[in-house]
């Protein structure tokens, strides 16, 4: 088996029974605000289109790139589709003239000859864009994992499939957390160290466990060249931004895992694996170009950003005119106050008024009231800036996933009363019918957590309230927080409290009350 890397968390895998082309993307990301790092334009995109196989993890735009899929890649191609809620990515795929979709069960062995693949899905709100997704390929003389941005709770069926040799991952940011925020500046260094921690720590969770010999960081992080998020590139000028970089978390991981194998994978990396031996050329970067790259990384990238300014243009010139005030509070109003009414919980979880400043438009959204209107001085939760042309743009491609379009862009601004909330993050990428209901009937089900569980001195639901992770697992205590070791979310274990967002607690009490309770039981 070999498998080249294509940038960012795109690979050409070549296997005894057919080639797989994996997230390719090279295109400008979230309006001009994402490119691949470093650079992968110069790779052999004609070649690697032709493969046997598609498969696009998810909708986000730097896994999914419409202009590279059509121009270089074969419409008759088999198309491998994960098992998701909604049928959006089967759409944007469809829209694109692929028409060869193999419909993947989720967890499923797919059988082309030797070669042997399973797709497995996530479908929680906080997954993606509503669903992500994991490769296993096996072709008999190679085993690997492509996890890239997925972060799946049932380890023991995706290993299932088989133990991998190499295990490729996303170990770098992918959010606007606390960039974006209206913050002091210390908060928002405080908050950036707390986040890179926090993605390290989730990183180190799954390669500890899926224990695979050989680890290759993939799936981030891109580089910022918009002139505004410039300073935003790895930690940040100023020590305030999120995106650790390959070099740094290898760094890490010998440090702290020597036992694993850590890579380097670039763009041109290629990997070969055969019954258990494993080879690695550089065919694009030499070695020293790559350690020149990150040695002085942000002499590299102002030399893209020198050269990539057309691109930046090019994208701001292909956005929709800007509409006036009065016409885009009409069109949000008609498109998301029928969405707001099916939201109860959406409605109930936000708990209160949003507001957004879109250029001369000064709007609120009134969750309780399912209402939008203009603003008229009303006390909000979230306060959002955002430019003019990018909800345009969106209200004019009816973009039903804001935050894989203006959130990752991270040309906005915004702020908070309290908490991070998660319904309304989650509500501002469910903008259509289907992914309302979907979501409205997830967070119903949730409310299924019978089973306890004991950990250390307390006894806890089993599942965690965010998303159904078993914390009999991933669960730690330390001086009565419980942290849930996926997303690193806490509850206070004496009040139940969620620590991390609003809502969401979690029904908890001390083992000893516990015991006490279940010993009067059998009495009576």
């Amino acid at each position: 088996m070999r498998i080249t890397g294509l940038g960012h968390a795109g690979m050409f895998i070549e296997t005894l029974g057919g080639s797989i082309l994996v997230d390719p993307w090279v295109k400008s990301a979230f309006y001009g605000s994402w490119f691949p790092f470093p650079d992968n334009r110069s790779l052999d995109w004609e070649r690697y289109g032709k493969a046997d196989f598609l498969y696009v993890s998810h909708r986000h735009r730097d896994h999914f790139d419409p202009w590279l899929l059509e121009t270089y890649v074969p419409k008759d191609i088999e198309v491998l589709l994960p098992d998701y809620p909604t049928d959006d990515l089967e759409n944007d795929l469809r829209g694109l003239g692929f028409t060869n979709i193999t419909y993947t069960g989720a967890g499923e062995v797919i059988e082309r000859g030797p070669l042997r693949m399973m797709i497995t899905p996530l479908r929680a709100p906080s997954d993606g864009p509503i669903g992500d997704s994991s490769l296993s390929v096996d072709d008999g003389t190679a085993s690997i994992l492509n996890q890239n941005d997925s972060h799946p709770l049932d380890l023991e069926k995706l290993l299932s499939f088989g133990k991998p040799e190499a295990y490729f991952t996303q170990f770098s940011g992918a959010i606007w957390w606390p960039m974006v925020y209206d913050l002091p500046q210390d908060a928002k260094e405080k908050f950036a160290h707390l986040k890179r921690e926090a993605q390290h720590k989730r990183a180190m969770y799954y390669i500890e466990r899926v224990d695979a010999p050989h680890v290759f960081p993939m799936a981030g992080p891109p580089m910022f060249l918009r002139d505004e998020l410039f300073r935003y590139n790895g930690l940040g000028a100023e020590n305030d931004s999120i995106f650790t970089d390959q070099s740094e978390f290898l760094a890490r991981l010998r440090a702290e895992a020597p036992q694993y194998d850590g890579h380097v994978f670039m763009p041109g990396t290629v990997v070969t694996i055969e019954h258990g031996e494993q080879t690695i050329e550089q065919t694009l970067y030499t070695d020293a170009e790559i350690a020149a790259i990150f040695e002085d990384k942000w002499g590299y990238l102002e030399q893209q950003r020198a050269t990539r300014q057309a691109e930046v243009a090019e994208e701001e010139a292909s956005r929709a005119p800007v509409l006036p005030p009065d016409e885009m509070l009409a069109a949000l109003k008609a498109w998301w106050e029928p969405l707001l009414r099916r939201g109860r919980i959406f409605r109930e979880g936000v708990g209160g008024n949003v507001r957004f400043r879109i250029g001369e438009l000064d709007m609120v959204v009134d969750f309780p009231k399912a209402k939008v209107r203009e603003y008229a001085g009303e006390e909000c939760v979230y306060w959002y800036t955002i430019p003019a042309d990018l909800v345009s743009t969106n209200i004019a491609d009816h973009e039903i996933d804001w935050s894989n379009s203006i959130f990752l862009s991270m040309q906005f601004a915004v702020g908070r009363s309290g908490k991070f909330n998660e319904f309304l993050t989650t509500f501002l990428k469910c903008l259509s019918r289907d992914r309302i209901e979907y979501v409205e009937n997830w967070y119903a089900e949730q409310s299924d957590v019978s089973e306890d569980v004991q950990l250390g001195d307390w006894v806890v639901q089993r599942r965690c309230p965010h998303l159904r992770a078993d914390l009999s697992k991933t669960g730690k205590i330390e001086d009565g927080v419980l942290t849930c070791s996926l997303h690193d979310w806490k509850w206070d274990l004496a009040s139940g409290r969620c620590l991390s967002t609003q809502g969401h607690p979690i029904r908890s009490r001390a083992a000893e009350d516990a015991a006490r309770a279940e010993a009067t039981a059998a009495a009576v």
